[in-house]
């Protein structure tokens, strides 16, 4: 060690930059090794079809993982300091990173240009432009807002000495002072981004606006009354479909000193997979319980496919002389390779791992034909996928055959076979989807919800909420912002003719907001 203070000391920081270098490469491996994790997990996932709660839980620790070490990637690289022989920095390692691409077009721009200086800094000579480089920096500006002042003068005629005045305006909400924008907001933020109104009590006050639970409370209401209609008219074109997804899932619901599971109920309508014109909506359904009669009520006037799981609740739809008319039976395949799933997953069981694999060439068939007409879906299905899964029964019973009936493996391949004309009538029907992935996509955001308001507050808020889902969940299946729909419709609904309430629905809403852009 040299006896000289500076040169102890140079080398001491040198050593602190290596150390901090040091640091900076373990971080970023380890964002690494979380990264790939987490692609591994969602190509599994989007491969195998795991179970939605266990999957989407298993995805939500690793991205809030790989968030927490790619922070602490980025700040231990932040805080290497440059020693005093030059410095040392990390070199460019090989943590996955995000292509930095353009900040979006449509964003206003602010130039702020950097004054230059009027004469050249070596000689004093005059400077002329060559150029300009511009550095873009996304900024955000906090949430504004204005009270209107609607003013309507009063006239009086000299003459008869009548007084004239311009009508009031409408207000979404009868003797309400909120604009439409505003309660657009109010509801988006709570059925669709599960924002308790307390939050939002508080956020509104942290921003200079007092706003109670209850005034917020009451817009809701006041809102969900105007927009029923558009419920109504959505529940009637879903229910006007020749195949439906349904499903349903649990809602803590507030009861004395406890409270009871109850139940929300979605049935969609999407013709998109076989190339159908008719656009994708959804309708929810709240229940206290789940009792069959719920879907038989539900769907008292449907007659049609219904791609469901095995709910007993469902089998009286399915009797041939129901009324208005039968309901044909359609299984999802991704319930039953689930149960397979686990076993292959979780014990290694060899037969499990084999149905696993003669399912998913079926589902890799059925994703090269998805958005093909009904037609062309059921030529393929009977060239290519029906040997598929006459093969599968045949081994599926044989393997059976040898097993207890209290084996794993044996309940799971009972699930199917028990049920197998529901399963294999998607060969002889081209509108028929393998999976019911569809009706699970639509609960996502009620499983989102329940994490952060943990229960309703009564049935009547579960029918609220039933009808909030409807809207902003068929907004979203056809690609139009929740929030910015909600606005419009809130601020035309009063004054717009009720025999033409559909063109407010949101696939109508687009064509026409498309072609006034155009105009």
């Amino acid at each position: 060690m040299p006896d000289d203070i500076e040169a102890l000391k140079a080398a001491l920081l040198a050593e602190r930059a290596a150390r901090r270098e040091s640091e900076a490469r373990a971080a970023g491996a380890e964002a690494m090794v979380a990264h790939l994790k987490l692609l591994i997990a969602k190509l599994k996932r989007e491969q195998f079809g795991t179970s939605a709660e266990r999957g989407r839980k298993l995805l939500d620790q690793l991205e809030m993982q790989l968030e927490d070490l790619e922070t602490a990637a980025a700040e231990a690289e932040a805080a290497i300091e440059p020693a005093s022989n030059g410095g040392t920095t990390v070199r460019p390692f090989t943590r996955a990173k995000p292509v930095r691409g353009p900040l979006p077009e449509h964003l206003p721009r602010e130039r702020v240009v950097i004054p230059a200086p009027s004469i050249c800094p070596c000689c004093g000579g005059t400077l002329a432009k060559l150029g300009e480089t511009i550095t873009e920096t996304l900024e955000s500006i906090p949430r504004s807002y204005k009270v209107i002042q609607t003013v309507r003068e009063k006239f009086s005629c000299r003459t008869c000495q009548t007084i004239s005045q311009p009508p009031a305006p409408f207000h979404p909400i009868a003797r309400g002072r909120a604009g439409p924008e505003l309660l657009a907001t109010i509801m988006h933020a709570k059925f669709g981004e599960h924002l308790p109104l307390n939050r939002q009590s508080e956020r509104f006050a942290a921003e200079g606006i007092e706003l109670s639970v209850s005034t917020l409370a009451d817009w809701v209401g006041g809102c969900t009354a105007v927009l029923a209609p558009l419920v109504a008219l959505i529940e009637a074109h879903v229910l006007a479909a020749d195949r439906l997804h349904g499903d349903d899932t649990t809602v803590p619901v507030l009861a004395k000193d406890k409270t009871v599971l109850a139940r929300l109920w979605t049935y969609v309508r999407n013709d998109r997979p076989f190339a159908g014109p008719s656009p994708p909506a959804a309708i929810f359904y709240y229940s206290r319980d789940r009792r069959g009669e719920h879907p038989r009520q539900h769907l008292r006037t449907y007659s049609g496919i219904l791609q469901a799981d095995a709910y007993d609740g469902f089998n009286d739809l399915y009797l041939p002389g129901r009324k208005p008319g039968p309901i044909i039976e359609a299984a999802c395949w991704a319930h039953g390779r689930r149960k397979l799933f686990v076993l292959a997953d979780v014990a290694k069981a060899p037969l499990a791992v084999e149905a696993v694999r003669r399912i998913d060439a079926i589902f890799a068939i059925e994703r090269d034909i998805n958005g093909q007409s009904a037609e062309q879906r059921l030529a393929v299905r009977r060239e290519r996928v029906a040997p598929l899964v006459a093969s599968l029964e045949q081994w599926m019973r044989t393997e059976r055959a040898k097993l207890s009936r209290h084996n794993d493996i044996a309940k799971a391949m009972d699930y199917m076979l028990k049920q197998w004309q529901a399963f294999t009538c998607f060969l002889d029907d081209g509108r028929i989807c393998l999976t019911n992935n569809a009706a699970e996509r639509s609960l996502r955001g009620a499983a989102l919800g329940r994490k952060a308001w943990l229960f309703a507050g009564s049935d009547r808020g579960g029918e609220r909420a039933a009808a909030m889902y409807s809207l902003i969940v068929t907004a979203k299946l056809n690609d139009v912002d929740p929030r910015a729909w909600l606005a419009d419709v809130l601020r035309r609904v009063a004054d717009h003719p009720a025999s033409r309430l559909s063109e407010l629905l949101p696939w109508n809403w687009t064509k026409a907001r498309n072609l006034a852009a155009a105009a």
